[in-house]
């Protein structure tokens, strides 16, 4: 085993993809995913930038979810696409490094500005007088960028245990991309003590962040509740009932995935569970955050019309 650990430097992705129709049917769809969410991200990225009407916390944050989704979905697709294309499934050491650097950088980015978002929310509608104060340009860029550097140090710390650990069983990882703990079952070392380590991470990344946007929205429907105008509840419930729907879709499975032992753990569910958070939510957050939003689609109107007027 040590000399196959030194002459194979990297790993075999065995994929989602299964050899037969149901398997192109599969690729189809993911490839069809990742266009629309990087038309739509692209677009609300754009957009934003572009309409000075936009240029509100709420909207800031949104444009930096689409840059985050953006990158987030990029990490993972091409390379699956690729594979299934040309058939070689190799990935080198250092590539997985980086792949799992991505990764937990952008997904510990989005957990956190997730949370950002739902307290934008909750200042917005149960403290409407003090919103400007609570939520001015000072205050979002500190969110936006204690959400970046806090993924990255997450990440980094992950990505340095994944590259030290001795491999000296089959280097084939029964998933699509370089996920640590699909890694682990190749290690020929006890990583009781980094299983703990990734369960204290998912604590602090993904239930304590849940808990607080909950209770975030709880409080807003609790205001909402308290309102006289029949079409302001109904607007406001629709929004928020939406965006709670979207971060369970996200928080849920990427939780259950990294909060179970290894004895409980299925390749085949961890790889369902992961389609979730890495290809479709990064889909979904543009459509329902953005693109159902009247602002956002005045703001498309404008655009369009500026474009026209300008050809004209």
């Amino acid at each position: 085993m040590d000399s196959y650990n030194q002459t194979f430097t990297g790993f075999i992705l065995l994929g989602l993809f299964p050899p037969s129709k149901i398997g192109l049917f599969l690729f189809i769809l993911i490839v069809v995913v990742f266009l629309t969410a990087w038309i739509g991200n692209l677009s609300m990225i754009l957009l934003i930038f572009l309409d000075s009407h936009l240029h509100t916390p709420m909207y800031f944050l949104l444009s930096q979810l689409s840059l985050i989704d953006l990158n987030y979905i990029s990490t993972i697709v091409p390379k699956m696409v690729s594979d299934f294309l040309l058939g070689n499934k190799y990935i080198s050491f250092i590539g997985c490094g980086f792949q799992i650097f991505l990764f937990l950088t952008f997904g510990g980015a989005e957990t956190l500005l997730l949370a950002s978002m739902a307290y934008d929310r909750y200042v917005a509608i149960c403290f409407p007088l003090h919103y400007a104060t609570h939520m001015n340009k000072r205050v979002c860029v500190m969110m936006i960028t204690g959400a970046w550097v806090l993924g990255s140090i997450n990440s980094c710390a992950h990505t340095g245990y994944a590259l030290q650990i001795p491999y000296c069983r089959s280097r084939a990882i029964n998933h699509f991309f370089c996920d640590v703990p699909a890694m682990l079952t190749l290690a020929c070392m006890d990583t009781w003590v980094y299983e703990y380590t990734v369960f204290v991470s998912t604590i602090l990344f993904l239930v304590f962040p849940f808990i607080g946007i909950v209770c975030s929205y709880g409080r807003v429907f609790l205001a909402v509740y308290r309102m006289h105008s029949g079409a302001g509840k109904k607007k406001a419930y629709s929004t928020c009932s939406t965006h709670l729907t979207v971060v369970t879709f996200y928080y849920a499975p990427f939780a259950y995935t990294y909060l179970r032992p290894r004895s409980l753990r299925s390749p085949t569910e961890d790889k369902i569970l992961a389609v979730f958070y890495t290809v479709l939510t990064p889909m979904l957050n543009p459509i329902i955050y953005s693109l159902r939003n009247k602002e956002v689609m005045g703001a498309v109107k404008r655009m369009t019309h500026r474009i026209c007027f300008a050809k004209i």
